[in-house]
C-alpha cells in the first residue's frame, strides 16, 4: 500500500525554524500570497536535469494545469512542491511557507493524489479514509465527522463499508480524492487524477473536484495528458518541456496565440489545446525520458484503475 506522504510527522526531521511558528491560518489569510510559487527550481537525477530553472506561480483559488510530455519534469516539480523531494537549487513556497525550512507547515496545507494507487484494496472505503485522517493527524474528536464529509463529497457514503477491491475504477479514484480531502486541504494536488478512466468516470471525478472547490475555495494544481480536461476545467495552464515552462496562460489565450502565429484553420476555427501542446513539444520529445519501471508503473496504474 502506498500511503499519502504529505501528512503526518517526520521523526528524523530537524526542529522547524522560528519562521514556522507563524500559523497556517495567517499565511492563508494573506490575500497577496500565491498558493504556489517556484523560482529558479532545479532538480537533477545524476546527469539528467529533470527540472531546469522552473519559474511558476499558481494563484490562490484557481485550477492550474501543469501539462507536458512524459519526461518534461512535471512529476518531479510536484514532488518538490509536496516536500517529497528536497529543493537543492531555487525556491518553492506554498502559501508563503518555504518547502525546505517549513516542511510540516506546507504538508498541513496539502492534499495529494499521486499517479500510483494509494487505496488499500483490503480495507473498506471508510477504513481507507480513516487511515489517511490518522496519517494527516486530524484531531480525534473531529475525525469521524471529517471522514463522513470526505466520503459524502465524492458520493461514496453508500459504498463506504464495502471493500475497496469491489469498487469500479472511477470509484477508486474518487476514494483517493476523499483520502486527500479528509484533512480539508487548502491546496489539492492531483497527478494524472483520471488516468485509465473512461470518459464518464473522468467527468464524474472532475464534477466532484469542482463541487468541493466551489464549496471550499481550495486551489487545485493538476497534471494531465488529457487536453480536453485541461481546456474545460483549468483556469490557466503551463506547458512544460525539458524542465522549463514554455507557454503559460488561459487555454483560450494559448489557442488564440497559436492561431495568430499560424493562421486560423478551416472556417476560421482556432487551434485546439492539443495543437498548442504539439507546437510546444514539436519533434523535440525526449526519447530518453523515463525508464522501463516508469512505463510499467504507469501501465499498472491504468490497468488497475480502468
Amino acid at each position: 500500500m502506498t500511503r499519502n506522504p504529505t501528512g503526518g510527522g517526520d521523526p528524523t526531521e530537524e526542529t522547524d525554524t522560528d519562521s514556522e511558528t507563524e500559523t497556517v491560518a495567517t499565511a492563508v489569510a494573506d490575500a497577496g500570497t500565491e498558493a504556489v510559487s517556484c523560482a529558479g527550481l532545479v532538480y537533477a537525477f545524476g546527469e539528467t536535469t529533470a527540472v531546469d530553472g522552473l519559474d511558476l506561480s499558481v494563484h490562490d483559488g484557481e485550477v492550474f494545469g501543469l501539462l507536458g510530455p512524459n519526461g518534461a519534469g512535471k512529476t518531479t516539480a510536484i514532488r518538490c512542491i509536496t516536500t517529497l523531494l528536497p529543493v537543492p537549487t531555487g525556491m518553492v513556497r506554498v502559501f508563503g511557507h518555504d518547502t525546505t525550512r517549513e516542511r510540516m507547515a506546507v504538508r498541513r496545507l496539502l492534499g495529494y493524489v499521486p499517479q500510483q494507487l494509494s487505496a488499500d484494496a483490503g480495507l473498506t472505503g471508510r477504513e481507507n479514509v480513516v487511515l489517511f485522517a490518522r496519517v494527516f493527524d486530524v484531531p480525534r474528536k473531529e475525525r469521524a465527522a471529517r471522514v463522513e464529509q470526505a466520503l459524502a463529497a465524492v458520493d461514496l457514503t453508500d459504498a463506504a463499508d464495502r471493500l475497496a477491491k469491489t469498487y469500479s475504477g472511477g470509484m477508486v479514484r474518487r476514494l483517493e480524492l476523499a483520502q486527500a480531502l479528509v484533512s480539508a486541504p487548502r491546496l489539492l494536488i492531483l497527478d494524472e487524477p483520471t488516468i485509465g478512466l473512461d470518459p464518464i468516470a473522468r467527468t464524474s471525478v472532475w464534477e466532484h473536484i469542482n463541487a468541493v472547490r466551489a464549496a471550499t475555495g481550495m486551489t487545485v494544481l493538476v497534471t494531465t495528458h488529457y487536453m480536453d480536461e485541461a481546456d474545460q476545467y483549468c483556469d490557466r495552464v503551463a506547458l512544460m518541456h525539458r524542465g522549463r515552462v514554455r507557454a503559460l496562460g488561459t487555454p483560450d489565450e494559448l489557442r488564440r496565440g497559436l492561431g495568430e502565429r499560424r493562421g486560423a484553420g478551416k472556417n476560421g476555427e482556432l487551434p485546439t489545446l492539443e495543437d498548442v501542446f504539439r507546437d510546444i513539444a514539436g519533434s523535440g520529445l525526449d526519447e530518453q525520458s523515463g525508464d522501463f519501471s516508469d512505463v510499467r508503473s504507469t501501465r499498472r496504474t491504468a490497468s488497475r484503475v480502468g
